[in-house]
Order: structure tokens, then sequence, then C-alpha cells
């Protein structure tokens, strides 16, 4: 079946598979809200070599993310203590892993120290502990709140994995109907300053 985009999605697999190395170790394809996840046992492969995922990327019209299996990422604690090490003169001060997307968001004071010259010591983490880095600059004044939230999407994680998945499949899913008719019916004063609502039926 054909999705929104005029392109199935055997035929988008068939050209992930056609065009990465077997040795990276594809363990699954996901569509994850409106971008594509490759699930792979070395993301650090992809890490060094981007053009190939730019290539695919322009190939299937997607965009598409690198995510890291579960299985190879290294446990929570063991990734902290690697990360310390290497963020040692970039001031970490708090590190929030997200375990459905195999991230870590990094609040650091001095980013560009802890992201390294191109970018060599976020490459580092991954190869490391195969979990993907988000450095982020902390907070001049330490905020509750957004520790509070951090805190809120780590605990809803499965939640947050299950929504991704169903708004992927939402948007990629295979047309309904061919037909390309739009009808377009403005509401209120359309054309002048104040409230208004525009009515789009397809």
């Amino acid at each position: 079946m054909q999705n929104s985009q005029g392109i199935s999605f055997t035929e988008i697999r068939n050209t992930i598979f056609e065009n990465i190395p077997t040795e990276i170790g594809i363990t699954r394809i996901e569509f994850e809200g409106p971008r594509l996840a490759i699930y792979t046992k070395k993301p650090e492969i992809l890490q060094e070599n981007s053009h190939i995922v730019a290539e695919i990327a322009g190939k299937i019209k997607k965009r598409i993310v690198i995510r890291s299996d579960p299985s190879v990422r290294a446990n929570e604690i063991e990734a902290e203590s690697v990360i310390k090490e290497i963020f040692e003169e970039a001031g970490l001060v708090q590190s929030y892993f997200d375990p459905t997307l195999g991230e870590v968001t990094l609040e650091v004071e001095r980013p560009g120290v802890a992201i390294g010259k191109g970018g060599s010591n976020l490459l580092e983490i991954v190869q490391k502990t195969h979990w993907t880095p988000n450095v982020v600059r902390s907070p001049p004044i330490p905020s509750l709140t957004i520790k509070q939230i951090r805190g809120y999407l780590y605990s809803k994680s499965k939640e947050r994995e299950k929504f991704l998945r169903e708004t992927g499949e939402s948007i990629f899913r295979p047309m309904f109907d061919q037909s390309r008719d739009v009808r377009v019916t403005f509401l209120g004063s359309s054309k002048h300053v104040g409230r208004s609502a525009i009515l789009v039926r397809t």
C-alpha cells in the first residue's frame, strides 16, 4: 500500500537496507511522530558517516533519526560515569536519561566545551555508551519547573513511546481517498482584525 507521500513502507524499508551496510546491525524501523527511526546495534558508524543517512533521507523524502537498540546501551549508572569523565571540563550539572528514545539530555555550564571540536565529545559518548547525547546550557538559576518536567517525561516514557508510534502511523498511513479536492470556508471576520475561524474540508 502507498502512504500519503506516494511511497510504501516496504519500499522505504528496502531503500534503507540497500544503502546501509549490514555490519551496522539494523534491528527495527519505526515511525516516531513525523520522523522515521532506525534502531541499530552500531549507531556510532552512522554518526561517523552521516552522509549515508542524508542520502537515504533524500531518496525517501523523510526525516530520519538514528537510535541505538536498547540491548547495546550501557546502563544509566555506567553511562553517567563515562559522561562525567568526558565532560570533566564542561561543568556537567545534571543528566536526564530517556530510555524510550535512547537519548540523554545533559545540562552543562559550557556547551561549547562539552560538544568538543566537530562534535568529538558527543561522538565519543555514542561510541562508549550507545546513548544519544543532547547538550543544553544549564539555567543560571536552578529551575524546579524544568526539573519536574524532565522527571515527568522520564516517568511517562512508555506512554510517550505509544503516542509517538500511533502518531507516526497516522501521519504516514495510506490515503483513504485519492481525491485531492479541498473546500475552505471562512467563518467570522476573516477580512478584518478580530477573531475568525477557517473550516477546511477534504
